[in-house]
Order: structure tokens, then sequence, then C-alpha cells
């Protein structure tokens, strides 16, 4: 009887409803550090949306949330799925949050994007150069704050994976670039003029791999306070097709 008991007590806590304040309590202690404290974004993309590319329903976002997303976001495979449905409708509520709200003009600062050439490494919407991250839908996955952090300090908020790279041949030219792919003895790199180059590693007379370095520039003295804000604006405002 008593293990019938605690069988029934066991069923029942397992068919309880999903709570959205102990899967806040969840999200801040494990979800935070990609998504944001509040979901606003930064390694991972912002919450604050009421539609998510990757979990068009319900069903989808417990399946995120349990499984992953390869190749960013691993799965919560120590969540139950009673803590999974309770993150799910935390999650699900932050796309009631009204949007962020920036200091700045974006039309000020699409003036600015395009004054400061940022259209040489960067696409969007279709136009542009592709060194750089893609930014068509940039607003949508970064918050106001990443934004500007990246602006300041690019290196701090280099993506995980990212290596910048300083391949010197045998003949001396040095060709520097973005990592795309390596394995035991060969490495592939894309360089500021999106070309690609790959080379044996035994061949090369040295590989620097620059850590910690990213090939955008700082705008931290080159932009006046207003202008940094427009800039931000400008891009929080890119969230590609609605």
């Amino acid at each position: 009887m008593a293990l019938l008991w605690l069988a029934a007590g066991a069923l029942a806590q397992t068919e309880a409803p999903p709570d959205q304040d102990s899967g806040k309590k969840i999200f801040e202690s494990q979800c935070a550090l990609c998504h944001g404290q509040t979901g606003t974004g930064g390694r991972g993309p912002s919450l604050h949306r009421p539609k998510l590319d990757k979990a068009p329903d319900d069903d989808a976002l417990r399946k995120a949330i349990s499984d992953g997303i390869a190749p960013e976001m691993p799965g919560a495979w120590q969540l139950n799925p009673r803590e999974v449905a309770s993150v799910a409708l935390y999650v699900r509520s932050l796309g009631k949050v009204p949007p962020e709200v920036l200091p700045g003009d974006p039309s000020r600062g699409a003036q600015v994007y395009d004054a400061k050439g940022c259209a040489g490494c960067h696409m969007n919407a279709g136009k542009g150069e592709g060194f750089g991250p893609e930014l068509t839908s940039i607003g949508a996955r970064r918050s106001g704050a990443h934004l500007r952090q990246t602006l300041i300090k690019p290196a701090a908020t280099l993506p995980d994976g990212f290596l910048y790279v300083a391949a010197v041949t045998t003949a001396g030219q040095t060709v520097r670039g973005i990592r795309v792919n390596e394995d035991a003895f060969t490495i592939q790199l894309k360089d500021a003029l999106g070309r690609f180059h790959s080379f044996r590693k035994a061949e090369l007379k040295e590989l620097r791999r620059l850590r910690g370095e990213s090939p955008m520039p700082s705008f931290e003295n080159s932009l006046t306070a207003a202008e940094l804000d427009d800039l931000v604006a400008y891009l929080a405002s890119l969230k590609g097709k609605s």
C-alpha cells in the first residue's frame, strides 16, 4: 500500500501543470548566460518576440529546450518534462514584453552605418560584403547593450568558435583571415575581400592564432555619443523578415 501511495504521489507530481515562476528561476540560472538575464539576447538571440524562428509553436519550443539547437544551443538534458514546460511557458511570456526602448534614431543610424562603410564587411538585406557577420536580423538576435559593447570593444563579444588567423607562407606572404575550417593537416581562411584561402599546415612558415582579436575596429573614439546611440538603434531595428 505504501508503495502504491508513493507511486501515485510521484505520478501526480509528474502531471502537475508547468509553472511560469519556476520556469523563470530555471531560465535565470541556466539560460541567461546566452540569452540575457531578462531574455533580451546576448550570445544567443533575443526572446522578446511573439514568434521565434526555431520554435514556432509550443511543442517545437519544448523540443528546442530539451534537445537543443545544433551547433550553438546545447540541450537541457538535466531538466524533467515539467521543468522544460515551465521554461517554455516563461519564454513565451517574454514575447509579450514591450520591445526594448533605446536612445537614438534608427534613420540617422542608417546614415552613420553608410558613412562608416559598414557594408564593406557586413551583409544587410542582400547588400554589402560577407567578411563579417550577417546583420539582416541582428536586432532580433542581440540586445542593445550587446550591440553597443561590440561597437566599442569588438573583441569582448567574439562568438564561440571564432578565430582570427595569420598564415605566413614560405615566400613570406602573410594572409590574415577568419578561420572557416580546420583539421589536423589543413586550414581554410576567409580574408577581408571575401576570398577563400586553403593551406597545408606543413607548408606554412608560420601559423599565428590571434586569439581574442577581431578584424573589426573599435568605434569608441570615432563616433560621438549621439552617433553611437543612433547606430545602435539602427542595428537593433534590423529584425529580418517579419
